[in-house]
């Protein structure tokens, strides 16, 4: 072989192999997740947030296994984690997703599926107040009195605080102990007045110290969703790129 080719040869090796490194390196639940990320009931637009969300890393950093009950808090008319944990779950596990009967309406035939046939839907009221700019939830239920895991994906902000304690306790009532309390949002710099432009972020800190008020412990943090283009004074919609987002996970004692 001559030398360039060897040189070439030699150079493509070196490209692949973290490639295959990381793929060797899945775990089985995450095997499972990259499975079902390929399936054709996920949309264009969902794949294409693929990316920015990397299920594949975040759902093994919280800890899920295929054997849990979990609840997903508002998945919305995205739906973009419940496609995915759904079919995860569905031979050992139960998908509890809690949102409006409208937003239920507007899933869609995907729901009749059969890897859906464990994922269960609990209608509660949540109604938007514009003079209040957030969401008023009525009486909070997550169909279930015993869960592993609870997921609050970028909804935290869209509550007061009054109305964040009351999902919080519920949240600690309902869990196991050891259960895990995950919680991810569009980052607000700390003690930086909230405004118009800023609305849809929360400070990490205040989180974390109203998360630990209802009994949680703050068990890690993730940076994977750090994006240091994000300046965190403009609203979320207009972030050209990924926002910077916090990472949370806790533990009920």
């Amino acid at each position: 072989m001559k030398k360039n080719n060897l040189l070439t040869t030699l150079a493509l090796l070196m490209l692949l192999s973290p490639i295959a490194a990381s793929a060797q390196s899945l775990s089985a639940l995450q095997e499972k997740v990259s499975a079902v990320m390929q399936m054709d009931h996920r949309t264009d637009a969902e794949l294409a947030r693929d990316a920015d969300r990397d299920p594949i890393a975040a759902l093994e950093f919280i800890g899920l296994k295929d054997n849990m009950t979990v609840i997903e808090f508002l998945p919305a008319d995205q739906a973009y984690y419940s496609k995915i944990l759904g079919p995860v779950l569905v031979d050992n596990g139960h998908l509890m997703v809690i949102d409006s009967q409208a937003t239920f309406d507007n899933w869609g035939d995907w729901t009749e599926m059969d890897m859906f046939k464990m994922t269960h839907q609990v209608a509660i009221e949540n109604q938007y107040s514009s003079s209040a700019g957030r969401y008023i939830p009525g009486d909070i239920e997550f169909g279930v009195s015993s869960a592993d895991m609870f997921l609050h994906f970028r909804e935290y902000h869209n509550f007061n605080v009054e109305d964040n304690a009351r999902i919080n306790a519920k949240v600690f009532d309902t869990l196991k102990s050891g259960g895990t309390y995950v919680v991810v949002d569009h980052t607000r710099r700390h003690m930086q007045e909230e405004t118009g432009a800023t609305g849809r972020r929360e400070d990490p800190v205040s989180v974390i110290l109203q998360v630990q008020a209802a009994g949680f412990v703050l068990d890690r943090v993730s940076d994977m969703f750090f994006e240091a283009s994000d300046d965190l004074t403009q609203e979320v919609g207009r972030i050209p790129n990924m926002t910077d987002r916090f990472f949370l996970v806790f533990k009920k004692p």
